[in-house]
């Protein structure tokens, strides 16, 4: 038998010159990577939009992200721009992360949405030669803890080359388990929940989608009228177990509302505005109602959509955006 020995070299130091600095890439002072996935509630690291935070104040947070420049989801139809419901998705990760890391809300928690809102500038979405580096600040109001319930409100300046991209708001509430099981009963994560199975969703197109995968909606055979029906294998908009349709989810189907109310007129939202009211349950009809606001600033159309189970109002939501035809 041979016996390897090692023997220990100095470091090598590249070919352009031996008085050239060199460190090694764990001492690094700023290597990039995305804050925990836990922290955002996501599975996927590929879904994690936020890669560092400092506090710069009093419940003010200076954070930073990434978009990337090929999304399977939030992305445009021709694939020049980023979602603008993609600014949504990272305003509702930056309440959650600064919840668990600065917070104190522990990761067992369950989070209650009870509003969302934002506002996109469409010339700052566009895709570039690169991924799309952001810098955020959020102030977080009333930020506090009743019990074992947290809660508060949260306003987002999302900045893009140092021109405001997108802003918004969000207000929550986390749980502990124990609440949250008794918040569900019988539709909690414990229950043996039969989904419905998936109909045939409506044209993408005409949702303002490119793939029938992506919509959510399908023919109710009434007119402003749609049966939520995604498909909840969607590495996306399910990016992880849930025992009801994600907020997300509702304010995809909002979105798709709206451009079906506008027909053939390229309808692209920059504004949702939504108000979590109820569950939204897999295994009970969720109708989708849409009706066109009159009005409005001018060349901008805004669009009234709800949902409604068993009469009960789920969500509403105001969309407003831009048709290229009208």
């Amino acid at each position: 038998m041979t016996l390897l020995t090692f023997e220990k070299k100095a470091p090598l130091v590249p070919h352009h010159g031996a008085a050239a600095p060199w460190t090694r890439c764990n001492e690094h002072p700023s290597l990039t990577t995305t804050v925990p996935r836990e922290y955002v509630h996501r599975s996927s690291l590929a879904e994690v939009f936020l890669t560092g935070y400092e506090r710069i104040g009093d419940n003010v947070f200076s954070l930073k992200g990434q978009w990337p420049r090929a999304h399977t989801f939030f992305v445009s139809r021709d694939g020049t721009s980023h979602d603008p419901v993609q600014a949504g998705e990272t305003i509702r990760q930056v309440g959650l992360f600064l919840c668990h890391a600065e917070y104190g809300v522990p990761l067992g928690h369950n989070v209650l949405l009870w509003s969302l809102g934002f506002t996109t500038d469409p010339e700052q979405l566009h895709i570039g030669t690169d991924p799309s580096e952001l810098e955020l600040i959020a102030t977080c109001t009333d930020f506090v803890w009743k019990g074992s319930r947290f809660s508060g409100l949260l306003e987002v300046t999302i900045y893009r080359n140092g021109r405001v991209a997108a802003s918004g708001t969000a207000t929550f509430s986390c749980v502990p388990p124990a609440v949250y099981r008794r918040l569900r009963g019988n539709h909690g994560p414990d229950a043996a929940l039969r989904p419905l199975e998936r109909f045939t969703p409506i044209p993408a197109a005409d949702a303002g989608r490119l793939l029938p995968f992506d919509v959510v909606l399908a023919p109710s055979g009434l007119p402003d009228r749609w049966l939520l029906s995604p498909d909840l294998g969607h590495p996306i908009l399910f990016e992880h177990a849930n025992d009801h349709h994600p907020g997300m989810v509702l304010i995809e189907a909002a979105r798709q509302a709206a451009c079906v109310k506008l027909p053939g007129s390229g309808y692209v939202p920059s504004a949702i505005t939504t108000a979590f009211h109820a569950y939204a349950e897999l295994d009970t009809e969720c109708w989708i109602d849409a009706r066109l606001l009159p009005g409005g600033p001018a060349g901008t159309r805004t669009v009234e959509v709800t949902g409604h189970q068993n009469g009960t109002l789920v969500f509403e939501a105001s969309v407003t955006g831009t048709p290229a035809a009208l």
